[in-house]
């Protein structure tokens, strides 16, 4: 069941992709965003994910905003809790900021400052090979 879902989330997230938000598209994004790393204890730069900047408001299940070394907007990330997902809530509203989504990963992380309870990072990459630009 859990599987089906990532599937359909992944193909909604696809299909539903709209032209990049010129006021995220570089970093820093405009007000409400705020870096994470002066929020939650993170580093500025977290290697995979990028800089990121969030909604206050939204933590810990986001938006994020991540990106790369040069400022430019690679992905849009949720935070998902392990047990949201294994409780079977809907999960809908994932429009991301960053605009058309060219590639969904999905993947299990155990917790970590910010969101220390177990959870699934959702990551909507807007530019292809985006996860090589944050690698470190």
């Amino acid at each position: 069941m859990l599987h089906r879902t990532f599937i359909a989330l992944g193909a909604l997230v696809l299909i539903s992709g709209a032209a990049f938000a010129a006021d995220v598209k570089m970093a820093p994004p405009p007000a409400p965003y705020e870096k994470a790393s002066k929020l939650v204890k993170l580093p500025d730069f977290v290697p995979g994910l990028g800089t990121l900047y969030i909604d206050p408001k939204t933590l810990p299940y986001g938006p994020y905003l991540a990106y790369d070394h040069n400022s430019k907007l690679v992905s849009t990330i949720y935070m998902i809790p392990l047990k949201d997902m294994t409780s079977q809530k809907k999960i809908e509203d994932l429009h991301p900021p960053g605009g058309e989504v060219v590639n969904v990963e999905l993947y299990y992380n155990a917790g970590h400052p910010g969101v220390p309870e177990p959870h699934y990072h959702i990551v909507l990459w807007h530019v292809e090979g985006g996860d090589k630009l944050v690698a470190k």
